[in-house]
């Protein structure tokens, strides 16, 4: 899927690349929320260059983000659903458009599906992973509640049909309406916790440079080796830059049954960050018929990544719909 990660171990029809790791769940999926306090306002706050993640130490891009543009490759996203409102469940519709302006109706499909759809707010403290329902004329629908007002990023990942089509990421803007509270962007720190588990992260982020991040997964302090295969893979990561919410989907080296990709409880992934600067981090697992999402704040461009630590109420089951806990619709 289109990312502004190199890729170290994949070909160039990837474009970032993140270890043993990839999942995308069924039903519903996670929602990571964050009880940090306000902060700063809606969008592009006012930070420093490293936070605001928009290039290299010159200021330039090392290699390109997705999710950036409405428009990329002659394909448009076209977002029928441009507001909503917070706490209220409401269907999610949008169009993939072609350079003539007809709805795409044939796609590729990767890692079980025809299309992922990211949603993120622009704090990054609620993030949710989605896969939605194509109609017979190329509208895709998906019902959302998200919790909170603010403004969010679409992201819709896919890969047209056509021969030759490249992976592409395109985004678009939603608002969510109500009273607004933004919220801090968590501080860098190595553990995750999540419904009962735990998830370190360690390894460096680096702008330029390739860089291997090392999860491990356990459970009341015991290593989980039985992770259980989701869409293919034994985990998924998502990272959005901070500032401009560059897209960076990165997908697994090995698979379940390759013969050398292992359940658990290591993840490794290997990565190149488009710029230095602060990104969030999405880690998606399933384990006992649940996906579970593990969120890390990292710093690229600084000596060694750090995650920050979370305690999360989402249970990430595939059978729910429920706020604050999962929302992996497909």
């Amino acid at each position: 899927m289109n990312t502004g990660l190199k890729i170290t171990a994949f070909a160039a029809a990837l474009a970032a690349t993140f270890g043993t790791a990839y999942g995308v769940g069924k039903g519903v999926d996670p929602v990571v929320t964050d009880d940090a306090p306000a902060a700063h306002s809606e969008g592009h706050s006012a930070t420093s260059p490293e936070q605001e993640g928009g290039g290299d130490h010159t200021g330039h891009e090392t290699t390109p983000a997705g999710g950036l543009q409405i428009s990329e490759g002659g394909y448009t996203l076209d977002l029928k659903t441009p507001r909503v409102t917070a706490g209220q469940r409401t269907d999610l519709r949008f169009v993939i458009r072609d350079d003539a302006g007809r709805a795409v109706t044939s796609y590729q499909r990767e890692h079980d599906k025809e299309l992922h759809l990211i949603l993120a707010s622009r704090d990054l403290v609620t993030y949710r992973h989605l896969h939605p329902t194509r109609a017979a004329d190329g509208t895709w629908s998906t019902p959302v509640d998200l919790p909170r007002a603010g403004g969010y990023r679409v992201f819709a990942d896919f890969t047209p049909a056509k021969k030759g089509a490249e992976n592409l990421t395109l985004g678009a803007d939603l608002a969510t309406s109500g009273p607004y509270e933004p919220q801090d962007l968590p501080a860098p720190n190595p553990t995750a916790r999540v419904d009962g588990y735990e998830v370190a992260l360690d390894g460096d982020l680096r702008p330029a440079e390739a860089g291997e991040l090392k999860l491990n997964v356990s459970k009341n302090g015991k290593p989980v080796t039985d992770l259980q295969p989701y869409l293919g893979a034994y985990g998924h990561l998502v990272a959005l830059r901070s500032g401009d919410l560059a897209y960076l989907h990165v997908h697994p080296n090995g698979e379940p049954g390759d013969g050398t990709t292992e359940p658990g409880p290591g993840i490794s992934f290997t990565a190149t960050a488009p710029s230095s600067g602060t990104y969030r981090l999405f880690l998606d697992f399933k384990h006992e018929g649940k996906v579970r999402t593990a969120a890390f704040t990292v710093r690229a461009g600084t000596s060694g990544t750090r995650t920050t630590t979370e305690t999360s109420d989402q249970t990430s089951p595939e059978t729910s719909a429920e706020e604050p806990s999962a929302d992996h619709s497909h």
